[in-house]
């Protein structure tokens, strides 16, 4: 079956479509992972997103019951250049064309991928729209100048827990603020032996507290985050009072909480090979990413410092308060998927709620 993706700019691909059927439009991003697409397309983060990945084989080892980051998927539509069926894996339980199917996301392979990520590269990220309905692309076309932008769509409550839930720990408690997070975070903290209490975007400080943490982690998310004023609000009074980790768009939440501004980037960071620097030792990792937004470093008060910087484009990737046990990063150290390198991340925040812990003789 025949397949259209259209931009917003007037751009046109013909492909072939796999999966589900139908109609569906969203802001067009590209990951330039060759492995990890189960990762992704379980990832909350990517909600309201077209995905396009630049590997140009998608598919060759199925989908299997175990690298899920979400019960399901969150993605508007997905692009590949070639789309595997015939998968070969020893744990593979679906083919990518029947997860897709079974999720109701359209695919469409057959397209030239590199053209198209280079038109966004250049061009910036652009609404779109993924039909097997229409065949008009002039029709399509003005349908996707007329959908809404990510900005102003509040895709938080659509990916995030609704109620409160417990993952047990013999450890200290962590809450963790779901803004759309991902399972591997739990699972980091899980092995920490923390105990994890996850939590909707829209809890209270006061009843963050009543449940006696001795941390506050902020999760990933979709979206802008500004489209989150509560939970800017809720970290501002929380974060004197418990040491904090935000990862994502609960770094970006830290930099709104603080007093910074945040800024849209042209095509933003997705994929799992991004250069990082630790400004403080200098070391260089390489970490996975999923964003569209960044912290402006220009807008931050005298008491927050970037410890962080993407080597590609020197945006910030890291903050640091001077004073408080408050720190964040833009990229995932939790990976699922990409390299395990900023792990140790998880450990500095538990050092920080030990000396916490220590210091207030909890």
């Amino acid at each position: 079956m025949q397949a259209l993706l259209v931009l917003e700019d007037g751009t046109v691909f013909t492909g072939k479509a796999f999966g589900a059927t139908g109609e569906q439009w969203g802001e067009v991003v590209f990951n330039t992972g060759m492995t990890g697409y189960q990762e992704v397309l379980t990832d909350p983060s990517y909600c309201g997103q077209i995905v396009v990945m630049t590997y140009p084989l998608i598919g060759n080892y199925g989908i299997n019951k175990d690298d899920f980051e979400a019960k399901r998927s969150f993605v508007r539509g997905f692009v590949v250049k070639e789309e595997c069926d015939r998968p070969s894996n020893w744990r593979v339980s679906n083919k990518i064309d029947e997860f897709l199917a079974r999720e109701g996301v359209i695919g469409i392979s057959g397209i030239d991928t590199r053209a198209l990520t280079r038109r966004i590269r250049n061009h910036g990220t652009m609404r779109g729209i993924i039909s097997t309905q229409i065949t008009d692309p002039a029709i399509l076309i003005e349908k996707a100048k007329n959908t809404p932008g990510i900005s102003g769509q509040e895709l938080v409550p659509t990916v995030a827990t609704k109620e409160i839930y417990t993952v047990s720990g013999e450890g200290h408690r962590v809450v963790l603020i779901d803004f759309g997070a991902k399972a591997n975070i739990v699972r980091c903290l899980n092995n920490r032996q923390c105990e994890v209490v996850v939590v909707p975007p829209t809890t209270s400080p006061e009843e963050i507290l009543a449940m006696n943490p001795k941390g506050l982690m902020l999760s990933n998310g979709p979206g802008d985050p500004t489209d989150v004023p509560y939970a800017v609000k809720t970290v501002k009074s929380l974060i004197d009072k418990l040491p904090v980790f935000g990862i994502c768009l609960g770094h970006q939440i830290i930099g709104l909480a603080v007093g910074g501004k945040t800024y849209k980037l042209k095509f933003g960071h997705r994929g799992a090979n991004h250069p990082v620097k630790d400004l403080a030792s200098g070391r260089v990792y390489i970490t996975s990413q999923n964003h569209g937004y960044t912290v402006d470093k220009d807008s931050l008060p005298s008491d927050m410092e970037v410890s962080h910087i993407n080597l590609n484009d020197n945006t910030v990737e890291g903050l640091r308060h001077k004073s408080l046990p408050v720190f964040s990063v833009q990229y995932h150290p939790e990976a699922a998927p990409g390299p395990m390198d900023s792990e140790y991340l998880f450990d500095r925040f538990l050092d920080n709620i030990n000396n916490f812990v220590a210091s207030e003789g909890r």
